[in-house]
């Protein structure tokens, strides 16, 4: 039986793989088989972690994280959890290959996905242009234009502050009926660099290599109009990858899973929660990895409890 399993490699996961790799718990991080590294692995430059002045790729970052976890004595399973029994003192992880691991404590870890428009080439021109993160990436569009679609307060948060950056701002959303708060709005309203295009829907993003421009319809008229933008940005919400544990741990309002304030415990004795997949707040990198430190040492807390 294992000590202690970490559902997901982001941030968060890496970072209470290394805590609890050092507290000699022999952690397992199941890494997934297509989206270990976290959404970090879709970024090129990062630079707000602390620590790299000249800032470093997301996915160099990630695998340094990985690496450092392995240093110290991390086991790494590229596999998916299909399904969790969580209560009780034996904790039972059902993996994409049949495998059936017990631990004593759990870590869920496992981020947040952010909605896609789902169309041609978003994929591709992700991390080229095609953005989820204005904190993250903003600062690479100076004297450029910009795109953002949503018409909420996210929305309006990304759109605003591109505008330390951007010449101009388009701002899309689908209908005339904008779900930002009256605040967050007027803000954006006032805002000299920022263009609100409503009744709209992004349906082409153009460019080989990098963006260089989208194709917007009309949704009364069905017209198309094509605008030269250097950058999309996307945010019309995300969603914490908390499927696996619907049923069994308790969630909040947004759909995160609640933990006791501070702290990373979970409803369930012996199942701690940390990163993305607990903040509808913030999801950044840093603070993700900060609370992967704090489920580590609430988890070893938890097993040296048990002796």
């Amino acid at each position: 039986m294992r000590e202690l399993v970490i559902i997901g490699s982001g941030p968060a996961g890496y970072t209470a793989a290394i805590y609890a790799a050092r507290a000699s718990l022999n952690p397992l991080v199941v890494a997934s088989s297509v989206e270990f590294g976290g959404d970090l692995m879709n970024t090129t430059d990062v630079d707000n972690f602390p620590g790299f002045p000249e800032g470093i790729m997301g996915p160099e970052l990630m695998m340094s994280m990985q690496k450092q976890a392995e240093r110290f004595g991390a086991e790494i399973m590229y596999d998916d959890v299909v399904s969790v029994e969580l209560e009780g003192p034996v904790k039972k992880i059902t993996l994409g290959n049949k495998e059936v691991v017990e631990a004593k404590a759990v870590i869920v870890a496992s981020g947040s996905a952010y909605r896609k428009l789902g169309i041609a080439d978003e994929d591709r021109l992700s991390g080229y242009g095609v953005s989820w993160c204005a904190t993250c990436d903003g600062a690479f569009y100076r004297e450029k234009t910009v795109a953002v679609v949503g018409g909420g307060d996210s929305a309006m948060e990304e759109a605003t502050f591109l505008t330390r950056f951007a010449d101009k701002v388009y701002l899309i959303h689908r209908s005339e009926n904008l779900r930002a708060s009256a605040a967050m709005l007027d803000r954006a309203r006032n805002d000299p660099k920022i263009e609100f295009i409503l009744n709209a829907t992004v349906e082409h993003i153009y460019g080989d290599d990098l963006v260089s421009g989208i194709g917007i319809v009309d949704a009364t008229s069905g017209s198309e109009t094509t605008l030269d933008v250097s950058g999309l940005f996307i945010a019309i919400g995300s969603d914490p990858r908390t499927h696996v544990v619907h049923g069994q741990l308790e969630l909040t309002d947004e759909g995160t899973i609640a933990v006791e304030g501070r702290t990373s415990h979970t409803n369930l004795t012996g199942v701690f929660a940390a990163g993305d997949v607990i903040d509808s707040t913030y999801r950044q990198a840093i603070t993700a990895a900060g609370s992967g430190c704090t489920a580590a040492l609430d988890a070893q807390h938890y097993l040296e409890s048990l002796s």
